[in-house]
């Protein structure tokens, strides 16, 4: 696990796993995941029993709406959030912490609907959050993590990006892109405060890279990702265009910050 933040502990191995959040809430976006929607709900809550789901279904023509409702009526740990239509993974996420605000959950899960973010490995992810720190990241990129079925060119592409947006933000982590998260809700909270610039993938650098610039503590925990047997993905090259876009402007921005502080002149003391 490595970590980064005001509290950065690295090479800190421990046998024990210390209890995880007390009611954490999983946010499933989905778009067209009706085949795979049951099995990921499924897994999450034998895995996790004390956690909720939270399903935002984009109007789904495929049915996934419907499918969510039958399992929210099967159990009381689902619930369904139904948006008029597509509008972004970003936008999904969104009006799912806003429904979680208010309802008790210490701990705000972010988790694909497609089986690529494995269920059996989130009580790892929460546990870790556990520790004390504020935002856990499944990460692919640190030793243990692993990519099971990519071509070369998605596995080359992750890593560029990843790599592009830590040198141009300063992120002190490896896997910048991940999408298989856990968030303390308080801390959730602070960082959706503002107006979140980006509706696609790059919300989820945006999320992390406030949490650095806000001093926050975010750990990697190594994960599998798996990529999917049904379905169509959802990346396009709309998508990676505005990633590198407004991470090269936030980019910007901070070298202004950086070079504005080192100019600033010094005020001798009054005598």
């Amino acid at each position: 696990m490595l970590a980064s933040g005001a509290a950065r502990e690295e090479g800190c191995v421990t046998t024990a796993r210390p209890a995880g959040p007390a009611r954490p809430l999983v946010v499933v976006p989905t778009y067209d995941e009706v085949a795979s929607l049951g099995d990921v709900v499924g897994r999450v809550l034998r895995e996790v029993p004390h956690a909720e789901v939270l399903v935002v279904d984009d109007a789904s023509p495929d049915g996934t709406g419907e499918l969510a409702d039958r399992l929210a009526a099967a159990d009381g740990r689902v619930h369904v959030l139904h948006r008029k239509g597509k509008d972004g993974l970003g936008a999904a996420y969104l009006a799912g912490f806003a429904w979680a605000a208010g309802r008790g959950h210490d701990a705000v899960v972010e988790m694909d609907a497609d089986g690529s973010h494995l269920p059996e490995q989130l009580p790892d992810l929460l546990a870790a959050l556990a520790s004390g720190v504020d935002v856990v990241l499944g990460s692919r990129w640190v030793a243990g993590g692993r990519i099971v079925n990519w071509p070369w060119y998605r596995v080359l592409l992750s890593r560029a990006g990843s790599g592009y947006a830590r040198a141009v933000l300063g992120l002190p982590v490896r896997d910048v892109t991940g999408g298989f998260r856990v968030y303390r809700s308080d801390v959730l909270a602070g960082l959706v405060a503002d107006d979140v610039a980006s509706q696609g993938y790059c919300f989820q650098i945006d999320l992390l890279r406030r949490a650095v610039v806000g001093g926050r503590v975010v750990v990697e925990v190594p994960i599998t990702f798996v990529e999917r047997e049904t379905g169509t993905s959802k990346m396009s090259r709309a998508i990676v265009v505005e990633a590198v876009r407004l991470v090269s402007w936030w980019g910007l921005q901070r070298l202004v910050r950086v070079r504005g502080s080192r100019r600033r002149p010094r005020v001798a003391p009054h005598r």
